[in-house]
């Protein structure tokens, strides 16, 4: 994956983090395992998002099962995959970060890197899991 030059720090490291993520599931390995294996250390929020989804791959996968209507987990292309982890991690477990730009910088990286109708797909689970998970905005 390449980085985007006008993009801020966040979307860059949102961006290696789904790398890192694509990485350690097409190498069956544990996210810990690939981050340790680095040569140079990720950014540290790209770290903070790949060892998150790793230690809270159960209950991101479970919240993803329930809300994707008609696809299964497994079924679904690995980017999107990926993409759902990273952002419903951060949608559950970073309460800081503004729910918008979570699903926006979602939906533009599936837009970028995965099938036309990803960006959609994207948008309506990660949707459905912020309004069950974080208060509506103000």
């Amino acid at each position: 994956m390449t980085f985007t030059p006008s993009a801020g720090p966040r979307r860059q490291a949102r961006e290696r983090a789904l790398g890192l993520l694509y990485e350690a599931e097409a190498k069956d390995m544990a996210t810990a395992d690939l981050l340790a294996e680095l040569p140079v250390e990720p950014d540290p929020y790209a770290a903070t998002l790949v060892g998150g989804v790793g230690r809270h791959l159960d209950e991101i996968d479970g919240w993803l099962a329930r809300l994707s209507r008609d696809w299964t987990v497994e079924r679904m292309p690995a980017v999107d995959r990926a993409l759902l982890r990273m952002a419903a991690y951060e949608l559950l477990h970073e309460p800081t970060v503004p729910t918008g730009a979570v699903i926006d910088e979602a939906v533009e990286l599936a837009k970028s890197y995965s099938t036309e109708s990803s960006g959609r797909f994207v948008n309506g689970v990660l949707s459905k899991l912020a309004d069950e998970c974080r208060e509506p905005s103000p």
